[in-house]
């Protein structure tokens, strides 16, 4: 009986197998790496948000009165439609 080892004196062609599946694992290891840290360290599975950070309507807002843009009376004025319009939570009931 044959072993796979012992191919008429060599290893035969099944050598060429086992770098294959390192090469495979080596390829996945650093796929999976690269998209997990891509994402945050929260994993591939978990969709991206492609929104950046701080542009919520609120954040806006407090930019622009931050830069002058807009006066105190214009910023509690926008602020308070904005309050009517998403609601904050854990509000006064």
């Amino acid at each position: 009986m044959q072993t796979l080892a012992d191919w008429h004196g060599g290893p035969g062609p099944w050598i060429l197998f086992f770098p294959l599946i390192w090469a495979a694992v080596v390829i996945g290891v650093a796929t999976f790496l690269r998209r997990t840290v891509r994402r945050g360290r929260r994993g591939p599975w978990h969709p991206v948000d492609d929104r950046p950070t701080g542009d919520s309507p609120l954040a806006v807002l407090g930019r622009r009165f931050a830069s002058g843009e807009i006066d105190e009376d214009e910023y509690w004025r926008r602020l308070s439609v904005l309050d009517e319009q998403f609601g904050r939570k854990g509000g006064a009931a």
